[in-house]
Order: C-alpha cells, then structure tokens, then sequence
C-alpha cells in the first residue's frame, strides 16, 4: 500500500519529527501536523481513481501505511440535506458510533495498531469516547475514557458497552485530561487526547475530502462548524489546502465560521480580541456537551484557519440552540445534535447580520445523531377501553 507521508511537524515551530514513530505533542508542548510529499501523491493519484466506501477511500491522503491496519466499522459517505435555499446540512451522525468522532479515532486507532500500541486512553464529552470505544474493540487494542459527570448518559453507557473502562469526573473535560496525562506513566496508557496526537486531525480531514467530491471538486461559500476542540475544522481548512496544492480544487477556499455556546466561548473571545491564544473559559456551561471545552490546545490552528479563509466566530446561546434544534426536528424532519442546532442558530444569525448571503451555498455540520440526547417526554395517553372521543384528534 503506498502511502506519501514524509514527515511530523510541529504546528507552531516546524520542528520535524520522524514519520512512524509514536509521537505526542511536540518538543514545543504543540500539535504535530502529518506532512506528505504532495507532488508525488499528484503524480500517483486521480480523481477518478479513489475506490471503496467511506473515508478510507481517501487512503492516499492518509497515513496509514498498510492496508490490514485499517480499522473499519462499514462507514459511509455521509449525505448533504437541504434543508433551505443554499442552506445543507451534512449529517454526521451516520457514522458509525452516531457521530464525526469516527473518523478521527478511525484513523487514530489505525495508527496505534500499526505502531504497536496496546492501551489507548483518553477525555472524552461523550461522542469521542464512544468511538475510541468502538474502534478500539474492532482492532483489539484496549481502551481507558475518562468523562465528565454529567456526560448524557447514553454516552457512557455506549462507552461500557463497546468493551472501554468508563469512569465519571467530577469536572469538565479538560480536568479529564488532566487525569490521562498524569496517569500515562502508572498505567501504560497512549494519549489520544484532541490534538495530543497526530492522527486524529488526518481523520477528520476527510470531511473536507469528502465534501469537496461531494461538490464535484469545488466547494460551498460558507461551512458553519460546531467547534469545541476544533479538530475538525482544523482538518478541513488542511484538507482545502493540501487538495489545493495538488490542484484538485475549482474556486475559491470556503470561509469557515466557528460556532460556541455562549455558556463557553474562548474561540470567539480571541478572535474578538485580535488574538493568536484563548484563556480558559471559567465555569463553562452549555446544553451542547460536545462544544464545552473550556481551553484547545489546537487554537492558535483554530483562529488561523478562520482568519485565513475570511471567517468569523460567533457564539449562541442555549435557548437558541434548543429552538434551532425543534425547529429543525418539526418542519425539516431531521433531528440534530445540540451542536449541530448550534450551526443552525448560527446561521440564522449571521443572515440576519448580513455576514452571510442568501445567494452563498452554506453547509452546516451535524456532527452527532440526535437521538443520543435527551429528548422531549411524551406524556398524551389513550384508554383503549375508554369510549373515544375522536374528534380531539382532528
């Protein structure tokens, strides 16, 4: 299998790091970037030529470097819906696992197998413990996920299920995390935390892969994404540029808009003020678990791709999102994620601005099936021994 990977980078340095090694953060305490010989993977590959299901088909722009490796749950394509004039969503939660985090921990799993690795371990909101999860059990590698307290409880109760050691954290995520670093050399475990290694953003990057074939090589005006991490905006904005280089691109770059909750919003408040670095976020609260993430190691990566494709960040609050989230479910028949509705009440927002036109092809990114999250109680009975009064019906 022919894979174009040459080297690791640190994000913020450019210090280099030798490919096929176990890596975390860089010297500089930073991401690493996976770096391919761009040229060669032109020369070697066509449009035309990318076969098999899901994002594995996007294996040139991978790093994994053979084929027995790869660790796959029947993953699909995942469709865009529109949902209004110019307006799609492209739903995420028809991954395996019900959300994005499949393509991350897909590949972050891949690599661990191929570089000899046996416990993986990590904080997780849910989404992405689940995954890790899942991923782990499909390539026999043992699994650590450590959560939130109030994580939905459908998520830890998936996470058990899928073979993971599941432990409740009375803190936030990042507290989580803090539990993985300190625990690494006591239990043995590899850090899959968000962007504490290298390959998780390679998965997530196929989202932009996949969504510039889905626009026949081009790509939308606008892409509204719910940003926690960032992982995946991060990997898109790489993907945009990598398929750039190597010409595969008509039009220009999309600009890329990250979305928070008002609850917990360090993106928007660097951006806002100009800055390269967000200050954790104090006393973080949001009805959209999967973008509470008070401080991303990834920011600066964050802010960069969103300045350097003319977007914005905008933060919504709570009330927003659950309206955005009904109104969607009603009139649309399609139900999203609390982070997903986020994207929606975003837009409708920046539309009213007039930061986004009505003529702009936007697509927003659900990045979780809804039905992982609480839902409305239904209380209406009927007695079937009852004489029924049928008219309340009409």
């Amino acid at each position: 299998m022919q894979t174009f990977v040459t080297h690791l980078e640190c994000a913020m340095t450019g210090e280099r790091f030798a490919a096929g090694t176990v890596q975390n953060l860089s010297s500089a305490g930073k991401p690493l970037l996976v770096r391919y010989d761009l040229g060669a993977l032109r020369r070697a590959v066509r449009k035309d030529g990318l076969g098999g299901e899901g994002f594995w088909r996007y294996a040139a722009f991978l790093p994994v470097t053979r084929a027995e490796n790869r660790v796959s749950l029947g993953e699909v394509m995942t469709p865009l819906i529109e949902i209004g004039p110019n307006l799609l969503v492209k739903d995420e939660g028809r991954l395996p696992t019900g959300s994005f985090k499949a393509r991350g921990l897909a590949l972050a799993v891949a690599m661990a197998k191929e570089l000899g690795l046996r416990h993986l371990a990590m904080p997780s909101n849910g989404n992405a413990g689940a995954a890790l999860a899942a991923y782990a059990a499909r390539a026999g590698l043992r699994a650590t996920v450590f959560c939130p307290a109030d994580t939905p409880e459908i998520n830890l109760s998936e996470i058990e299920a899928q073979g993971a050691a599941c432990y409740r954290v009375n803190g936030l995520i990042d507290d989580c995390g803090k539990l993985v670093g300190a625990g690494k050399a006591a239990a043995g475990w590899f850090d899959v935390s968000t962007l504490k290694e290298p390959y998780r953003i390679e998965g997530k990057k196929t989202m932009g892969l996949e969504l510039a074939e889905q626009f026949g090589w081009s790509l939308p005006d606008v892409i509204v994404y719910p940003t926690g991490g960032g992982t995946g905006l991060i990997g898109m904005w790489k993907a945009f540029r990598e398929l750039t280089e190597i010409g595969w691109l008509t039009g220009r770059l999309p600009r890329m808009i990250a979305v928070q909750a008002t609850g917990c919003a360090p993106i928007v408040r660097a951006f806002e003020e100009g800055v390269e670095h967000a200050p954790r976020w104090e006393n973080a609260a949001t009805v959209a678990a999967g973008i509470r993430v008070p401080a991303a190691i990834g920011d600066f990566l964050i802010l960069r791709a969103v300045r350097e494709s003319g977007g914005t960040a905008i933060a919504v609050d709570d009330a927003a999102i659950l309206a955005a989230r009904d109104r969607c479910a009603r009139e649309q028949g399609l139900l999203l994620s609390p982070e997903g509705a986020a994207t929606l009440a975003a837009y409708e927002q920046l539309r009213a601005q007039g930061a986004i036109r009505p003529e702009e092809r936007t697509v927003l990114f659900n990045c979780a099936t809804g039905l992982k999250y609480p839902l409305p109680q239904v209380t209406a009975s009927v007695d079937r021994a009852a004489p029924g009064d049928f008219a309340r019906f009409a």
